[in-house]
């Protein structure tokens, strides 16, 4: 916890069924959630279309992996 603020560390593999449990987790203000991806080393669409979301609700994604990254801009289209 920094300051108010809540870091989750994700590694390995991100998939859809991780991401319904953290979308149980994060019933909460994002603005007060961090994830920390730096260990994450794939991620399926699910994971990308969910990280995207998050981060289009005010979570902040630190050390996203730049593949993720393209993705989630791919995305938006």
């Amino acid at each position: 916890m920094r300051q108010g603020i809540l870091v989750f560390t994700l590694s390995g593999y991100m998939k859809a069924e991780e991401v319904a449990e953290l979308k149980a987790l994060f019933d909460a203000d994002y603005r007060k959630i961090v994830l920390d991806l730096r260990d994450v080393r794939l991620a399926d669409r699910d994971a990308v279309k969910f990280l995207r979301e998050c981060e289009a609700g005010g979570m902040k994604l630190e050390n996203c992996p730049a593949y993720v990254r393209v993705w989630m801009e791919r995305e938006k289209i």
